[in-house]
């Protein structure tokens, strides 16, 4: 009986021992964007090995968010901030920066070709002051683009799983480059067609699939009587039946536009959380409004 117990001690004990030595899982990367398409992004190129964390939540707007007080502690404990060009930044990228000078701020609109944020060959403006449009993720070309960056960074930060990230990135290229194929199918017969939206978010959009965006709003500003009244004309002439519209922008002007043209307004929301179906549902609503 002594035996028997002197076995299982032993063996409880080699037990414990095999546990203490197997190997510990590195901790996930901390990865924050700035809204929520980049989260598909940056999950897709880091599947398991990255927790991210969207700054601008559903319903918020890039251009009057500011992070709240739970947020910039939590980004104190980040790995890395992947920031991508929308007004927010202008004002915060800097204060982060100064009081994180440790946090790697990576912007993945740097080295794109970028467009200002109003189309001023068909609006008549000039555009000496005209704001960056910083909606690069509605093109999926450039989100190609971005994606490889995403795959550097995190190979960077993390080498020990750089071939699973390049893994991923390609994979999730080849995924875009079937929504892209898809899109221009989609779209096919409605190059050089113009449609309206409220707030010029869709212009690398249009860029890449042949078509015109026409805004409501004036370089991100509120439209006075006489930008209104031209932006109805230019409707009217361009034959325009649909406005698009999306949830963080009162649609005022938008539904006083479409009551003075017969349209309709209908939302296209290019901060939905999931990119692939959205950028679908988006194609199939442009593709109908342009008939």
């Amino acid at each position: 009986m002594q035996q028997y117990y002197v076995w299982r001690s032993l063996l409880r004990a080699g037990a414990a021992l095999a546990f203490l030595t197997l190997p510990v899982a590195a901790p996930a990367l901390e990865v924050f964007v700035s809204v929520l398409p980049q989260q598909t992004f940056a999950q897709r190129v880091g599947g398991e090995h990255v927790d991210v964390r969207v700054l601008v939540q559903p319903g918020q707007s890039p251009a009057t968010y500011d992070p709240s007080a739970q947020q910039l502690t939590a980004l104190e404990n980040a790995d890395v901030l992947f920031r991508i060009g929308v007004p927010f930044e202008r004002s915060w990228v800097g204060r982060i920066r100064k009081a994180m000078p440790e946090l790697p701020i990576v912007d993945l609109s740097e080295g794109l070709t970028l467009r200002p944020l109003t189309d001023h060959a068909h609006d008549g403006a000039d555009g000496a002051d005209e704001p960056i449009d910083p909606h690069v993720w509605t093109s999926p070309p450039l989100v190609m683009e971005m994606t490889r960056r995403i795959a550097e960074t995190l190979s960077r930060l993390d080498p020990a799983h750089e071939s699973e990230y390049r893994r991923n990135a390609d994979a999730f290229i080849g995924e875009l480059q079937g929504l892209d194929a898809e899109i221009r199918q989609t779209l096919a017969g409605g190059e050089g067609r113009a449609f309206l939206v409220y707030h010029p978010a869709w212009g690398y959009f249009a860029d890449t699939y042949g078509l015109r965006q026409v805004a409501i709003e004036a370089a991100g500003r509120e439209p006075g009587p006489r930008q209104l009244a031209r932006t109805i004309e230019r409707a009217r002439e361009a034959g325009v039946r649909v406005i698009f519209v999306q949830p963080q922008f009162s649609r005022t002007n938008a539904d006083a536009v479409a009551r003075a043209i017969g349209a309709r307004v209908v939302s296209a929301d290019p901060l939905a959380a999931d990119y692939m179906a959205n950028m679908r549902r988006v194609a199939g609503a442009f593709a109908e409004a342009l008939k």
